[in-house]
C-alpha cells in the first residue's frame, strides 16, 4: 500500500476486491449475504481478506434474505451505525422486500445491494454462462424497489466505484433517513484491475441535524404555557436515545402528559415517569386543547378517537408531512422540521423563561398528572394478577413474567405481542418495536441483529406464532447457530392471525363471521411444537400452557442464553381471542 496524496493506493486485482476495501475504509463491520452465481467475484474477494487476515467487513451467512435485511435493521438501532446487505439479484430483492419495506417506514438507513444478472452472452468475466442468466434479468430491477428506497443506482463502471458508494451511504445517513438500492453487475465486480485509490481517512458526509425555526419554537412555547390541557404523542422520539432526556425535562418542566402510541418502536419516556399516560391517547384527546405530536406518523384513529375540534395541533419530526405517505390527513396548525433532541432542547429552554407566571396551574396539573398515572398502573397490575388466575395464559400475564426479568443487560424485540401495560420500558436503547409497515417476520432476525451489535447484553424477541412463522425460523436459527448469537424468543401462540378477525370484527360487527364465530383463513388448524425448532439447531426449547409454569420456563431460557450460551424458545400457548366451544 503506498501514499499518493489524500488517497491510499490499494493493490487489487478486481472491482469486487475494490468494493470491500471501500467498505473496510468506511468503517463497515459486517455485510450481511444471501449468495448467487452474482456473488463469484465477492467470495473471491472475502477468500483473498482471509489470506491477508483482514477481519472487516465480516461475511455473514443468512440463508434467507428477510433475515438479513431484519438483521440490519435490528443492528442499526442498536448501534445507529449504516449497514450493508448483499442479495441475489431479482428473486434475492424479491425477498428481501417485506423487509425493506419495514426499514424504510422505520427511518433505518442501510444499503441493501443486489447482483444484477449479467448483461453479456459471451466474451469476458462474468459473462452468462448458466441458464438462470437470461430469465433472471429484469428490465428495471430497481424499479421492484424504487418506492421504499431514498435513492437507487447501478454501477457502471470501476472509475465510479467510491462516488457511488459514498453517495449511497451519505442519503441514507442524511434526515429523513432510510434504505438505497444498488445493483451490482456481474462483470462489473470480475472486472480486472490493479489498483483502487481511496480517500484516506474521509469519513461520510450527512447532512448535519435539522434545526427548528426559533421563532417557530417561542410561539410554540408561548402557546404550551397558555394551554390548560396540553398532550404529548409520540411513537419514534427515542429513535435518537438522547431525545429522551430533554422530553422527560420538558414534560417535567410544564406538567405535560405523554402518550405512546398505537405501539412505540423505542423507550421514548420511562413507563414509571408521573408524566407518562399510558398507549391510549381516547381518554384525553376531546379535553386536549394543544396536541404536540413528535415523531409519531399516526397519533390517534380518525374513525376511532374524537379530537377537541378547538385543539391546537402541532407537529414535531425530521418529516413530519411524512411526504412518503400516499395519504396523510391528520390536522395540523404548524409543521414544525427538526431533530426531536435539539427541537425539544429549544423548546425547554424557552419555556423556561415562561415558567414563573403558570407555577399554580402546573402544579395542580402535575399531580392530576401524577394521579392518573398512578390510577393506571395499579389497574394495570391488578389485571396482570388476575390474568394469572386463569385457566389459560394471556399476553398480559406473559408480559408481567417478563417484566420479573427487565435490568440494564436485557434488551426487548416486541413484534406485536409484548403488552406493554404490564413490561416496564425504563432505558433508551433497551427497547426496540415493529416497523409500522407491518410485514411480519421482523422480530427475530432484528434480535439476531441486536445481539450481534451488544454481545454482552440479553436479547428477548417477543412474537406471535404467526411473526415467527413469517421470520423463516429455520433460516434464523441457523444464523444464530453460526454466528454464536445466543437470543431468547418467546412465541405466543393462539393459533392464528389476531389482525384479521379484528378487522373483520370491526368492518362486520353483525356479519356471518361474528354471528358464526368462524374466521376462515385466520386460524391454523394444526399447532406445531414451536419449541423444537430451534432444537434442530442445538437450541433449547420448551412448551408452556397454564399460567404457573412460566416463571420457571422463562427463568430456565434466561440461564441457557445466558451461562450455556444457547439460544431458546420459549412456547407460550395462549388464549385463544375465539371462545371455544
Amino acid at each position: 500500500m503506498t501514499e499518493r496524496g489524500a488517497n491510499k493506493t490499494i493493490q487489487v486485482e478486481n472491482t469486487a476486491q475494490a468494493y470491500l476495501e471501500l467498505l473496510r475504509a468506511l468503517g463497515v463491520k459486517y455485510f450481511f449475504g444471501n449468495p448467487g452465481t452474482d456473488f463469484a467475484s465477492i467470495i473471491d474477494a472475502f477468500a483473498k481478506f482471509a489470506v491477508e487476515g483482514k477481519t472487516f467487513p465480516q461475511p455473514i451467512t443468512v440463508p434467507h434474505e428477510f433475515c438479513a435485511v431484519s438483521m440490519a435493521h435490528g443492528y442499526y438501532m442498536v448501534t445507529g451505525e449504516p449497514q450493508v446487505v448483499m442479495v441475489h439479484t431479482t428473486v434475492g430483492t424479491a425477498n428481501a422486500l417485506g423487509a425493506l419495506i419495514n426499514a424504510s417506514r422505520s427511518n433505518i438507513p442501510l444499503l441493501l445491494t443486489a447482483g444484477r444478472t449479467p448483461i453479456t452472452e459471451r466474451g469476458g468475466a462474468g459473462n452468462r454462462d448458466t441458464y438462470i442468466h437470461w430469465a433472471q434479468e429484469s428490465f428495471d430491477q430497481g424499479g421492484m424497489v424504487r418506492e421504499y428506497v431514498k435513492w437507487d443506482y447501478e454501477l457502471r463502471n470501476f472509475s465510479q466505484l467510491e462516488t457511488v458508494v459514498r453517495r449511497a451511504l451519505t442519503i441514507a445517513m442524511s434526515e429523513p433517513k432510510g434504505p438505497v438500492y444498488l445493483t451490482l453487475p456481474r462483470e462489473i465486480l470480475a472486472e480486472a484491475h490493479n489498483e483502487f485509490a481511496v480517500a484516506d481517512e474521509s469519513p461520510l458526509a450527512p447532512t448535519t441535524a435539522l434545526y427548528p425555526d426559533p421563532e417557530k419554537i417561542d410561539e410554540l412555547a408561548r402557546a404550551v404555557a397558555q394551554a390548560e390541557h396540553p398532550l404529548i404523542i409520540t411513537r419514534n422520539l427515542g429513535r435518537n436515545p438522547q431525545a429522551v432526556e430533554w422530553l422527560s425535562r420538558l414534560a417535567e418542566l410544564f406538567a405535560l402528559p405523554v402518550i405512546e402510541f398505537p405501539v412505540p418502536q423505542y423507550t421514548n419516556l420511562p413507563t414509571n415517569h408521573p408524566m407518562h399516560l399510558g398507549f391510549d391517547p381516547g381518554a384525553y384527546l376531546p379535553d386536549a386543547d394543544l396536541v404536540l405530536v413528535i415523531e409519531c406518523d399516526v397519533p390517534w384513529i380518525p374513525s376511532q378517537h374524537k379530537v377537541n375540534p378547538a385543539a391546537r395541533v402541532v407537529h414535531i419530526g425530521v418529516d413530519p408531512l411524512y411526504h412518503r405517505y400516499p395519504i396523510w390527513g391528520f390536522p395540523a396548525e404548524t409543521l414544525l422540521l427538526g431533530e426531536p433532541g435539539i427541537s425539544l432542547r429549544h423548546l425547554t429552554e424557552s419555556l423556561g423563561k415562561l415558567r414563573s407566571a403558570q407555577e399554580e396551574k402546573i402544579a395542580a396539573r402535575f399531580k392530576w398528572v401524577r394521579q392518573e398515572h398512578e390510577r393506571q398502573r395499579e389497574s394495570w397490575h391488578k389485571e396482570a394478577l388476575e390474568k394469572g388466575e386463569s385457566a389459560r395464559i394471556s399476553l398480559e400475564w406473559a408480559s408481567y413474567c417478563l417484566n420479573q426479568f427487565k435490568g440494564e443487560e436485557l434488551i426487548i424485540i416486541n413484534e406485536y405481542d409484548l403488552s406493554l401495560r404490564h413490561f416496564e420500558l425504563r432505558l433508551p436503547g433497551n427497547y426496540f418495536g415493529n416497523s409500522p409497515a407491518g410485514s411480519l417476520g421482523w422480530g427475530v432476525g432484528a434480535a439476531l441483529g441486536a445481539k450481534l451489535a451488544a454481545p454482552d447484553k440479553t436479547v428477548v424477541a417477543v412474537v406471535g406464532d404467526g411473526s415467527y412463522i413469517f421470520s423463516v425460523p429455520s433460516a434464523c436459527h441457523m444464523v444464530s447457530a453460526m454466528q454464536q448469537l445466543p437470543i431468547l424468543v418467546i412465541v405466543c401462540d393462539n393459533g392464528g392471525w389476531n389482525s384479521p378477525q379484528r378487522a373483520t370484527r370491526a368492518v362486520h360487527p353483525k356479519g356471518w363471521a361474528v354471528r358464526t364465530e368462524h374466521f376462515p383463513l385466520t386460524r391454523f388448524t394444526v399447532q406445531p411444537a414451536y419449541e423444537r425448532f430451534v432444537q434442530a439447531y442445538g437450541g433449547y426449547g420448551v412448551q408452556v400452557s397454564t399460567p404457573g409454569e412460566l416463571p420457571a420456563a422463562l427463568a430456565k431460557a434466561m440461564k441457557v442464553v445466558k451461562e450455556e450460551r444457547r439460544q431458546a424458545v420459549v412456547h407460550v400457548v395462549c388464549e385463544s381471542i375465539i371462545p371455544s366451544g
